[in-house]
């Protein structure tokens, strides 16, 4: 029986993946953190019936992902799914000319949720932390930029508790490699990870979702 694990989000989730066919499975997965977290559980547990799908899409927002839910989740009925979302809610408001509207955040994300529990009350959802530091074109505007974040991180981890799903920190486990390290070994633009970020991403997953057996697999 099949275990279906999706990833979604924004550029940071995306990975560059083709998004034009699907049965390319070299490339379908992308080359972000998802792409090692696959990987490694397949290999790892190869008669473990793990199928996993990337549906990160670079740019998005969490309306954005609202708007193809259906199409890139529900119709997928995931037994496991990780949103990584939140970037580009800040990138817009302080790069662009949009609002950031705190409660349509909120209430977007939330419903994601609870659509997502309708197709599927058994799936576990984990809610992963978007994260920054102050580099690039971030650093221009970093705080405001920096206010914001910490502003939808909190939002984030608020949901998670709301309605009963797991959250992940990573913006704390991103901080503590500066102290070995200069931040652009991880985060190259302030948004972005390195090949090395994402390898930190991709542990810090793996072992949230083992402590937490998330993936069933003890």
């Amino acid at each position: 029986m099949k275990k279906i694990i999706l990833f979604q989000g924004d550029s940071i989730t995306d990975g560059n993946r083709i998004k034009n066919n699907t049965t390319d499975l070299n490339h379908q997965i992308g080359h972000s953190y998802a792409y090692v977290v696959t990987g490694k559980l397949t290999a790892e547990y190869p008669q473990a019936g793990l199928q996993f799908f990337n549906r990160g899409i670079s740019g998005n927002t969490v309306q954005n992902l609202a708007d193809r839910w259906q199409e890139d989740c529900l119709s997928l009925k995931p037994d496991v799914l990780s949103i990584l979302v939140g970037v580009n809610d800040v990138h817009y408001t302080v790069c662009g000319d949009k609002q950031l509207y705190m409660e349509h955040f909120c209430e977007t994300y939330a419903r994601l949720i609870a659509q997502t529990r309708e197709i599927n009350p058994d799936c576990k959802i984990i809610l992963c932390e978007p994260f920054s530091f102050c580099l690039g074109g971030v650093a221009e505007h970093w705080e405001i930029w920096s206010e914001r974040l910490q502003n939808i991180q909190q939002a984030v981890k608020e949901i998670a508790v709301r309605c009963g799903t797991w959250f992940l920190p990573l913006q704390a486990v991103f901080d503590a490699q500066l102290q070995t390290s200069e931040a652009s070994h991880w985060i190259w633009d302030g948004v972005h990870p390195t090949e090395a970020g994402h390898w930190l991403i991709a542990q810090e997953w793996l072992r949230f979702a083992q402590k937490n057996n998330i993936l069933g697999l003890e």
